[in-house]
C-alpha cells in the first residue's frame, strides 16, 4: 500500500501561508510594542519560578541576543535580511502554486518568513517610531522624534528561560565555582518562529519527503509481499 496524503487546493494553500504568517507576525509584533512601551531595559517580570520570565533586552540584529556590531555591520545585516526574506517569500509563492507541495514544506517555510520578517520590522523601523528604552519607558512616535536612523533600529527580545542556574561544583578543574545556566538566551516570538521553522524543515526533508516515503512505500510492499 501507498501512504497518501492530502494536497490542498492553491487557494486553500494561500490561505493556510498567509493566514500563518499574518496570525505569527501580529503576535510578535503586539508583544514587542508592548514590551517597549511598558518596560525599561534589563527591567524583569517573573512567569513560573525563577526558570521562565520576561527579561527586556535589545540587540542589533542577529537572533537569540547575537549582536552583529558596527553601524555598517547592522546595516548589512539588515539588507542581507531583506534579500533572505524576499528570496524565501519566492520560493514559497512557487510552493503555493505547485499542487503536490507538501503542508509540512509550505508551514515550516511560512514560520522561518515571518521570522526573519519579525525581526526585520524591528531593524527597519524601530528606531525610527520609539525613543530610547534606557533608564525610561519607551514611547512610540515620540515628539522628538525616535533613536536611530532607518535601518539601524534595535531587535527586541524578552523570553528568557534559565532552565538551569547553578556554579559548577568546585573539585571540577578549571572552571569550578564558576556561573553556570543552560539557555540563557533571550529571544522574541520571530525568533521561536525560525527555530521551529527549520526544525520543522529538518523533518520535512529526512521524513517526509518523496524519497523517504518511497523507499518506505517499497520496504512495505516487499515485507507485504514476502509474507503472503
Amino acid at each position: 500500500m501507498s501512504s497518501q496524503h492530502k494536497n490542498w487546493n492553491t487557494s486553500q494553500r494561500y490561505w493556510l501561508c498567509f493566514g500563518l504568517i499574518a496570525t505569527v507576525l501580529i503576535v510578535d509584533q503586539a508583544v514587542k510594542i508592548w514590551i517597549k512601551t511598558n518596560f525599561r531595559i534589563g527591567e524583569e517580570l517573573p512567569l513560573i519560578g525563577d526558570w521562565c520570565r520576561i527579561t527586556f533586552t535589545e540587540n542589533v540584529g542577529m537572533a537569540f541576543g547575537m549582536a552583529f556590531g558596527g553601524t555598517t555591520g547592522k546595516i548589512l545585516l539588515t539588507l542581507f535580511r531583506l534579500i533572505a526574506a524576499s528570496a524565501i517569500l519566492i520560493y514559497l509563492l512557487h510552493l503555493i502554486r505547485k499542487e503536490q507541495s507538501r503542508t509540512s514544506l509550505l508551514v515550516s517555510l511560512s514560520l522561518i518568513f515571518v521570522g526573519a520578517v519579525g525581526n526585520l520590522v524591528d531593524s527597519c523601523f524601530y528606531g525610527l517610531i520609539f525613543n530610547d528604552s534606557y533608564y525610561q519607558v519607551a514611547t512610540l512616535f515620540p515628539e522628538e522624534g525616535g533613536y536611530a536612523p532607518l535601518f539601524q533600529g534595535r531587535v527586541v527580545d524578552m523570553f528568557y528561560f534559565p532552565l538551569i542556574d547553578t556554579h559548577w561544583p568546585e573539585w571540577v578543574p578549571w572552571i569550578g565555582g564558576q556561573h553556570f545556566s543552560f539557555f540563557n538566551a533571550i529571544f522574541n516570538v520571530a525568533d521561536a518562529a525560525i527555530t521551529i521553522g527549520v526544525a520543522w524543515l529538518l523533518i520535512d526533508q529526512l521524513f517526509l519527503s518523496p524519497r523517504h516515503s518511497k523507499n518506505h512505500d517499497t520496504e512495505t510492499d516487499d515485507h507485504s509481499k514476502a509474507t503472503a
